[in-house]
């Protein structure tokens, strides 16, 4: 269960995440992506930033971008977050969307079959 101040600190981070990537990553494999979620360890050392990438092909590039640019991130967000520790960047793609997605299709294919009876 992570704490207050946890949560506090990981809706900091999305913000700060978000703004870093958007405006001063310059690896053009980022493109566009959307943070969805940050959650972070209770001793804030580690933080796991779930993202989307919404129509972009080249989702693993983006993911390798991520994890050569986490340095100088983690860097940025030190400097913009007081912590006693920049917490250790994890990036993983978010397929809550996908999911949904596929959840929908099988509803749609349910209700289909209810009609037909």
């Amino acid at each position: 269960m992570a704490t207050h101040r946890a949560h506090r600190v990981a809706g900091e981070i999305k913000k700060e995440i978000a703004q870093i990537v958007r405006e001063e990553a310059k690896d053009p494999r980022i493109g566009t992506l959307t943070i969805t979620d940050v959650e972070v360890t209770n001793d804030l050392r580690h933080a796991n930033i779930y993202i989307s990438t919404l129509g972009q092909k080249d989702i693993e590039g983006c993911k390798q971008a991520l994890g050569k640019a986490s340095g100088y991130i983690r860097s940025e967000l030190a400097k913009r977050i007081r912590l006693r520790y920049a917490p250790e960047l994890h990036f993983k793609l978010d397929d809550s969307q996908t999911y949904g997605e596929k959840i929908n299709k099988l509803l749609d294919k349910v209700k289909g079959e209810d009609n037909e009876k």
